[in-house]
């Protein structure tokens, strides 16, 4: 009987409480075409949207123009603007960190660990002290991953770049390895206002049963986590996991995920749709936005009022407004 009942609850539809939403009745996601956006989203307030796709990184301008940043790009995944406007790039396939300087230079931030190079740098958070935190994992070949443990095991971890100044070592600038086993494969990564928190998402997709999962850890002042603080928010159980995600001033979390088609036997694609689902900071469902195109990858908040979430999916540029 125990486990029937347990079945009903795992079958049972996800509780969407809408009335918490910050989408307005009825709102749909516009396609903003297909050109090129399949990661990575920024917003620079002068320059518009910024995302990376083909080996390429592509701006959008306020008025809908397009044109191509950089090409090529190092297999450019996750972009971010720091607090002086410069854009810090995950480099997958040069498997480094870069910064974009206001005159076009390029300054490499970190491409080693240990004297180990990184896996394939995803996803970046920057706190208020400027640390830039990104998630390593590997997604497709291991057969050239160097980062290992003490005990000879792979490690797809999460990294924290000190800027100098920040740390004991005065001029250099530093790497520190955040999580380590903490969770499988860490994918988006994002540091809550007044550096409270370190969410990780662990997206361990190719691999029957592997996490599909949240986390939340407690971050310390001096820039690493308390990781018997680790929370789940949310399980997509064995659908598409979590990829990029962004939080508001409310702290409700948007969250980039799951497939539209499903990919055996690894996804399922019945219960957990491809789009964005809008999380309160405890975990609850407040709202999905469906996005039909596989696979949705992430979203940024940008516009003149910065209440327009852009979401991009599979090379097409979506929107929609918040309230």
């Amino acid at each position: 009987m125990m486990v029937g009942i347990l079945l009903l609850m795992l079958s049972a539809p996800i509780l969407v409480l809408a009335a918490d939403s910050p989408i307005a009745p009825g709102s749909k996601p516009k396609n903003e075409g297909k050109i090129g956006a399949g990661e990575g989203p920024a917003w620079h307030p002068e320059g518009g949207l910024y995302f990376t796709g083909g080996n390429r990184i592509t701006r959008r301008d306020r008025s809908g123009n397009v044109q191509v940043f950089r090409e090529p790009a190092g297999g450019a995944n996750g972009l971010l603007f720091d607090s002086k406007k410069r854009l810090v790039v995950c480099e997958s396939r040069n498997r480094r960190i870069t910064r974009t300087e206001p005159g076009g230079a390029i300054t490499v931030l970190a491409e080693s660990f240990e004297g180990h190079r990184f896996n394939s740098p995803n996803d970046l958070t920057i706190d208020s002290k400027g640390r830039i935190y990104f998630s390593d994992p590997r997604y497709g070949r291991r057969d050239d991953m160097e980062m290992r443990d003490g005990e000879g095991r792979l490690v797809e971890g999460v990294y924290r770049i000190d800027e100098p100044g920040t740390s004991s070592t005065g001029t250099l600038r530093v790497v520190s390895r955040v999580i380590t086993h903490e969770v499988e494969r860490p994918n988006g990564v994002l540091v809550s206002p007044g550096d409270e928190f370190l969410y990780v998402a662990d997206n361990n997709n190719n691999n029957v049963g592997g996490a599909r999962k949240l986390w939340r850890f407690r971050l310390k002042s001096d820039g690493s986590i308390d990781a018997a603080s680790r929370k789940l928010i949310f399980d997509w159980r064995d659908a598409r996991g979590p990829d990029g995600f962004k939080m508001d001033p409310q702290g409700r979390l948007y969250v980039a995920a799951s497939l539209n088609k499903a990919n055996p036997p690894f996804e399922t694609a019945d219960k957990f749709k491809g789009g964005v689902y809008i999380l309160s900071p405890d975990g609850q469902l407040l709202d999905f936005v469906p996005i039909p195109v596989d696979e949705v990858t992430n979203c940024a908040f940008g516009g003149v009022d910065l209440k327009t979430l852009f979401i991009t999916a599979g090379g097409t540029l979506w929107s929609i407004r918040v309230r």
